[in-house]
């Protein structure tokens, strides 16, 4: 089926560890996306999503500019490396009830995936196996009336 570095995102958006709530809302907005990866020092140290946003913040009378992103954001995520096969990710997901693990090569972060992405992965592989299998089945009709 192929390995996660076939199908992860590579341009990984991410925000400094240093950042408020207001700045996750706005980055998300700008760049479309629900969830950023957390760096500090140069390393991802978590993940920040639309639901911790919703969640965490909702529930305090702060303004999003006074919540720091620390206490908003997970701290334990779940991470394969790029040579990982899809299905053992697409296990790692179900078993640890995540939508995205992200991908690290020596400790440095080169990608995440999504449930999106393993979505787009497998609507394609079905679209090409549907397409051989209906080659296969014309090639043997085309032989048979030969």
């Amino acid at each position: 089926m192929g390995h996660v570095r076939d199908i992860m995102v590579r341009n990984v958006i991410t925000i400094d560890y240093n950042k408020t709530a207001k700045d996750v809302a706005v980055l998300l907005a700008e760049k479309e996306i629900s969830s950023l990866v957390v760096i500090k020092d140069g390393n991802p140290i978590g993940l920040v999503t639309e639901r911790d946003l919703a969640r965490k913040v909702s529930v305090t009378d702060r303004k999003t500019a006074d919540v720091p992103l620390s206490e908003i954001m997970s701290q334990k995520f779940r991470w394969v490396e790029p040579m990982t096969p899809i299905e053992d990710a697409v296990q790692k997901m179900l078993n640890n009830n995540i939508r995205r693990l992200l991908v690290l090569e020596n400790g440095k972060l080169v990608g995440i995936i999504t449930e999106t992405d393993l979505a787009k992965h497998l609507r394609s592989k079905l679209l090409i196996d549907g397409a051989l299998e209906d080659v296969t089945a014309l090639k043997r009709k085309v032989i048979k009336t030969s």
